[in-house]
């Protein structure tokens, strides 16, 4: 029998994906507390396993040195920043994967974002709340400039969410996105000129060294006066000192943050300031994306143990 282990507490309390993968692999390990798992924790839960469900759990070199009977780890989401994949190959672990599986939540949160920001929904409904009767609308999100930073799945499932409100957008990407860009009116640019001339900046690249504080200082100052953010992507690739000088300096508009350098974050002057919203990662987590991405995982554990083969 397969001993499998699943470290996302989300995939673990529903009903249907639990069911779904003891069909499968009776047995598995289940998860019901919240609190990410590291280091120790980490290991004593994957010990003897066979195969692994990793959320956003950290899976390097020394996690799998201690790991003999690991074979596959499945993802559990998209991005892999958090998956050492030449580590992985060197210990003879597969890793599943399907990018893109949670795209189409992520791009209706930013879209809910952008249009909250645009309208002065979340700020208007914090002071009404602390019995402030502040009749501020904001303005439309139509016919505004929207600066995309990253035209993957998430990107390009955006785009096509923006297409009835006849914003102009500007995208960049290190790939090439031209066809697309072309087919749906995307004027493609450099991230300088999205920086100087978006009313909205949204944010949809992986974590890498060249994204890392990819918003900073520096990047901040070019911004329009007024501009929001949002990032839903990876926590740093936002310097967030830097945001939060931003916001408290009154150049940046506002901003919204779905992903943080440290979860849950503990910068409470960050996420308590006025113009900012926060939720605790939940982009990706509707509950058609939930399904998804678990059942791509137990998919991923099926086709390796099958066939040897994690694609």
């Amino acid at each position: 029998m397969r001993r499998i282990a699943v470290t996302s507490p989300s995939f673990s309390r529903h009903p249907l994906l639990r069911d779904e993968l003891l069909a499968r692999f009776p047995g598995a390990r289940l998860r019901d507390d919240e609190e990410r798992l590291d280091g120790d924790r980490l290991r004593t839960y994957l010990a003897g396993c066979d195969g692994a469900v990793i959320g956003l759990e950290t899976v390097n070199a020394a996690l799998l040195d201690t790991l003999p009977n690991l074979r596959i780890v499945a993802k559990y989401g998209v991005g892999l920043d958090n998956i050492d994949q030449a580590a992985c190959a060197a210990c003879d672990v597969a890793v599943g994967w399907t990018p893109g599986i949670n795209a189409q939540s992520v791009a209706e949160l930013t879209l809910c974002f952008m249009l909250g920001l645009m309208h002065n929904t979340f700020f208007t409904s914090t002071q009404l709340r602390a019995g402030q009767w502040v009749k501020r609308g904001g303005k439309q999100l139509s016919g505004k400039t929207v600066g995309v930073i990253g035209v993957g799945h998430t990107g390009q499932a955006l785009i096509r969410l923006l297409s009835p409100f006849g914003c102009r957008v500007l995208a960049n990407d290190i790939a090439d996105r031209n066809a697309f860009c072309a087919a749906t009116g995307v004027i493609a640019t450099t991230k300088e000129r999205i920086f100087s001339e978006a009313d909205i900046l949204s944010l949809h690249v992986p974590l890498t060294p060249d994204t890392h504080h990819l918003i900073n200082a520096s990047t901040l100052s070019r911004m329009r006066p007024g501009t929001f953010i949002i990032n839903t992507a990876r926590g740093p690739v936002v310097d967030e000192e830097a945001l939060k000088s931003a916001l408290e300096g009154g150049h940046i508009g506002g901003a919204a943050l779905d992903v943080f350098a440290e979860e849950p974050p503990r910068d409470r002057a960050l996420i308590e300031h006025p113009r900012l919203v926060a939720t605790p990662h939940i982009g990706g987590n509707a509950d058609e994306a939930i399904l998804a991405m678990g059942r791509s995982a137990i998919e991923h554990l099926e086709r390796f143990f099958r066939g040897g083969t994690a694609a």
